[in-house]
């Protein structure tokens, strides 16, 4: 009972703070992360009443298969902007200007760390160092995604920024691998060649491979089917399938084989809409029944954040330097290569700023090194959260804020106002 209250509130917590943050203009990712934070174990949870929030970090892990799933399904549709017509005409510029201002971004980071470093002896090491630099590259496909749906964004950018976002999470990988590679080396003196390449190189082909696989066998099974309800319930089952079956992780010898839930399901998204004739009408119907479930992620999300992190003053100078310039990073990264691909002039200004949000593939990240670093990767999580906390609850408003600046959200036209007062006045006068 108290899981499902806890849902429910968190539910109906997100949609009322839309409403209070309606006349400030804010992106409803920010409400509602903010409204988890608020129900979160720092705020509301701290009453300790079970199923008025969440009461501990724990109660909120109890519903990290809502985020897999939520995940996936924002890979999914992401994986639908990669259409073969429209790679034909952004593939290059998208490849180059996503490797780039990643790299870009690990290595602002590194520079920036390395310095604070030898002014804070003690404080950071050098391998700590390398593996923030790695978490730099990873940028949030869900904060993005959302506010692109929610202001309808459409343009040169936005055809530009999601296939980024989504090559952000395999170039996350392979960076990640070999800087955390190095990082345990400079530990322990051993070069582990097959951590370093083998590894993530494995877990990339492999997630391609049953994303394909799984998009494919998708597309034959919609054809047993005529009625759109029930080809939209085979493709959702088969997103829950595909986000179950990511989640397998094995070992042949000494290779790790795991696959990236967000690269499988990217993979399947992208198989689907170029070989199924009619994934355009099943797309736009997956939106639809998935807004809730993305609403949910992202005030669980907020009430994740540990707001605990303020209170080491180390974390905050670090954390503060690593933002200011992965920020940097980002958008000079970006600037430099889409001047590079001759890209529009407001492309070339605004794009970077939309990469700035971090979440998902970063914390994965951040567990990862804490799990392998001990007590050093403490810090490493400590920074990456504190950095999350900043970026979830400022990026989608900077995203906005660039996407309007570039062009790709227009303002509402005065007709669709006076349409809507007109609808609302008709509803008031129905019910009196």
């Amino acid at each position: 009972m108290n899981t499902l209250l806890s849902v429910s509130i968190a539910l109906l917590g997100g949609l009322l703070m839309t409403r209070a943050f309606k006349p400030l203009k804010l992106p409803s990712v920010t409400a509602y992360l903010i409204a988890g934070v608020l129900i979160g174990p720092y705020c509301l949870g701290q009453l300790g009443v079970g199923g008025l929030g969440f009461a501990t970090m724990a109660d909120v892990e109890h519903l990290g298969l809502i985020s897999e799933v939520a995940l996936g399904f924002i890979a999914f549709s992401i994986g639908n902007e990669f259409r073969v017509d429209e790679l034909k005409v952004i593939g290059k510029k998208a490849f180059v200007i996503g490797v780039f201002q990643a790299l870009v971004a690990t290595l602002f980071v590194d520079i920036a760390l390395v310095g604070l470093h030898y002014l804070m002896p003690g404080k950071i090491s050098i391998a700590q160092v390398i593996t923030l630099g790695a978490i730099a590259t990873a940028t949030a496909p869900a904060a993005t995604l959302m506010v692109v749906r929610q202001y309808k964004a459409k343009g040169p950018l936005t055809d530009l920024l999601l296939p980024i976002v989504a090559l952000d999470d395999a170039v996350g990988l392979i960076v990640f691998a070999v800087s955390f590679g190095i990082a345990k080396t400079l530990g322990t003196g051993v070069i582990d060649t097959v951590s370093i390449i083998v590894n993530p190189l494995v877990e990339i082909i492999a997630s391609l491979v049953l994303g394909a696989v799984m998009g494919w066998l998708l597309t034959q099974l919609e054809k047993l089917f005529n009625s759109n309800t029930n080809r939209l319930n085979m493709t959702i089952a088969f997103v829950f399938l595909t986000v179950s079956l990511s989640m397998i992780d094995f070992h042949i010898g000494p290779v790790h084989v795991s696959f990236s839930s967000l690269l499988v399901c990217m993979m399947l998204g992208t198989v689907f809409c170029n070989i199924c004739p009619l994934s355009h009408d099943l797309m736009e119907r997956a939106d639809k029944w998935t807004s809730p479930l993305f609403a949910l992620f992202f005030v669980i999300s907020g009430a994740e954040l540990e707001l605990g992190v303020f209170a080491d003053m180390a974390v905050v100078i670090i954390g503060v330097v690593y933002i200011i310039f992965r920020c940097l990073g980002k958008y000079f990264g970006t600037y430099a290569s889409a001047k590079a691909t001759q890209c529009e002039p407001n492309i070339c200004k605004y794009l970077g700023i939309t990469l700035f949000p971090q979440a998902g593939v970063a914390l994965g990240m951040c567990a990862i090194a804490s799990a392998e670093f001990g007590e050093p990767g403490t810090l490493i999580r400590n920074i990456t959260l504190f950095a999350v906390l900043v970026y979830e609850i400022l990026g989608p408003t900077l995203t906005r804020w660039a996407l309007t600046k570039a062009g790709d959200i227009q303002p509402m036209t005065q007709e669709v106002k006076d349409r809507r007062k007109t609808k609302l006045e008709a509803v008031k006068n129905n019910d009196k």
